[in-house]
């Protein structure tokens, strides 16, 4: 496995032991169809929410949300619709999140920002 994908991993471990702690239940995680990947699928007391996992170890390439652009906000969408469908899933609220994951040698920092557009 390559450097990205062991981070990318390490990041949505870090996020699913977060959400975990905040009180959601963590329903899948790694959900991957044609249109695309959601990293997790988690579940509150109001929403069933779907997000995208960002880490990074720097910001040389910017703050991890604005990897989140238009592209794959679409690819997000259509991945839900596809999941909704498949699970036959549709009178519930839906919410899209992203989690960012700062992993540097001295610390850990989770910023969980809810519903993009």
């Amino acid at each position: 496995m390559n450097y990205n994908k062991t981070l990318g991993k390490l990041g949505e471990d870090i996020a699913i032991r977060f959400l975990k702690y905040k009180g959601y239940k963590v329903i899948e995680k790694n959900f991957s169809c044609r249109y695309g990947e959601i990293d997790i699928i988690a579940q509150n007391s109001k929403f069933l929410i779907f997000v995208e996992v960002k880490t990074r170890t720097n910001l040389n390439y910017g703050k991890p949300v604005e990897a989140v652009n238009k592209i794959k906000i679409n690819h997000l969408y259509k991945a839900t619709k596809y999941y909704l469908y498949k699970r036959r899933k549709s009178d519930i609220p839906i919410r899209f999140d992203v989690i960012e994951v700062f992993i540097s040698k001295n610390y850990c920092k989770v910023n969980h920002i809810k519903k993009i557009d």
